[in-house]
Formats: structure tokens, sequence, C-alpha cells
């Protein structure tokens, strides 16, 4: 994975937009490449609507800051005024999607307490413009063991991680009716499970994902089969699905 991340483009274009978008970006280089600072740490982000700060707990919460800032994992060609946010984790993420635009919505998914309760903190500011159910996402409703451990990035369902909890879980449809039913479209649709996503992908049915916009996985390798509709792109383990119908 190291060699794969070395010769990609996008890690050393992510280096220059660090430069520019952090706030101390000497600061932030060093703890992301080095794993060097204290922490919490107050990292302050440039964004399209302004300075923004999410407090961060470990180097892996500085890896995120870079991944969906800087390199822009999550980037949409058009305006994604609702997103649903599977395995939001500390926030970072949605703080990404809530500061594209005054308009977006967000429905955030995040079962693992300490990390909701970084995330409400991390998203002060911004309680009228998301929806946050602290539950688990899975391909049907009900309840699982859920691995956790201290960066709180890396757990999930069926995850050994010597500590386990046991969870709610949402069925994927069951979120995406819900949303849809408010919305009638989804624009962004982000799967973050450390493990779980094509499993959950698998399990929409297909009225649903045909009014699906975009969809993010994070994936360790590309899927060898595509989506009917949407084309795909796999980069730095994120596979994008983009609606040929709704992408025009």
């Amino acid at each position: 994975m190291v060699a794969k991340e070395v010769l990609e483009p996008r890690n050393y274009l992510a280096a220059l937009r660090m430069v520019r978008r952090l706030e101390r970006p000497a600061d932030g280089l060093r703890r992301y490449f080095l794993g060097k600072g204290s922490y919490p740490y107050v990292c302050g982000v440039r964004t399209p609507s302004g300075m923004v700060a999410p407090t961060l707990y470990s180097h892996h919460d500085m890896w995120t800051v870079n991944e969906v800032f800087c390199r822009e994992d999550y980037a949409t060609d058009n305006a994604a005024d609702v997103v649903v946010d599977v395995g939001s984790n500390i926030g970072i993420s949605a703080l990404f999607f809530l500061t594209r635009s005054p308009a977006t919505r967000c429905w955030l998914y995040e079962p693992v307490p300490a990390n909701v309760e970084r995330l409400r903190a991390n998203l002060a500011g911004y309680e009228d413009r998301y929806v946050l159910r602290d539950v688990a996402v899975a391909a049907t409703a009900g309840r699982a063991e859920f691995g956790v451990e201290e960066s709180g990035r890396y757990g999930g369902i069926g995850v050994r991680t010597g500590r386990s909890i046991e969870v709610e879980c949402a069925g994927i449809n069951d979120v995406l009716d819900d949303v849809l039913g408010s919305t009638g479209r989804v624009d962004v649709l982000k799967i973050d499970t450390e493990g779980t996503e094509l499993e959950i992908l698998r399990a929409i049915r297909p009225e649903l994902l045909r009014r699906v916009r975009t969809v993010f996985l994070e994936v360790e390798e590309r899927p060898i089969s595509g989506v009917d509709q949407f084309d795909s792109r796999y980069h730095n383990q994120t596979w994008v699905l983009r609606n040929q119908a709704l992408s025009g």
C-alpha cells in the first residue's frame, strides 16, 4: 500500500494544498509525515465557508484531515446539497461537506459514543444543517458486535480489535428511504465502515440507488465488477461511483 501511495500523484497535490489550506502548514506537515506533536490538537483549515478548527485526537485524525480537505477524496463535480455520511467518525468528512455550500444538509451515522461526542464538538455551529443518528449502518437492521480501538478510526462490525461493543444497526434501505422521503434525492452517499462497504452497497434496492448521484466507498482494492448505470474510478482506496443519469 505504501509503495502505491508513493506513486500516486494525488498525494503530492495534497501536500501542496496543505500549505495553502492549513492555518499552520509546517506543523500540519510535520504531524502528517512524521507523526510528531501532542494531542488533542486544534487544526485550523481554510474552506469555502471560512476558517474551521476541528479538534484532532491523534495523528490518525491528521491523516483524515489531509485525505478529506487536501487530497479531496470526497470532492464532487456538482453541488452536494443532500449528503448521507455512513461512518462519520469525529465529523471531519461532515465538516468538509458542510463547508462546501450553505445549502448542504447532512445525515450522519456513527455508533461509537466517544466519536459521537467529538463529532458534535467539531460540528458546533452547524446543528441546524445536520441530523445525527448514533447507530451503525449495515445491510439489514439489527444489533451487532462492533470492534473499537483507541484512535476511533479503524473500528467496525466484525473488526477484531481486542475490544468490542454491541451497537444498534440501521438497515441501509431504511436509511435511504428516510432521507429520500424528505429530500427526494441524495447527492452524495459516503460509506466508510472498515470492511462492510460493498455488502452495504449491494444491499441497496435498485430503485433507491437510482436516486443517488455519487457514491464514495472506502475499499482496499478496486472491485472487479461495477454497478449498472454508474461510471466508476478508483484512487487512494476510494471507489467513486457517479450516476450517469443524474450527473449531466
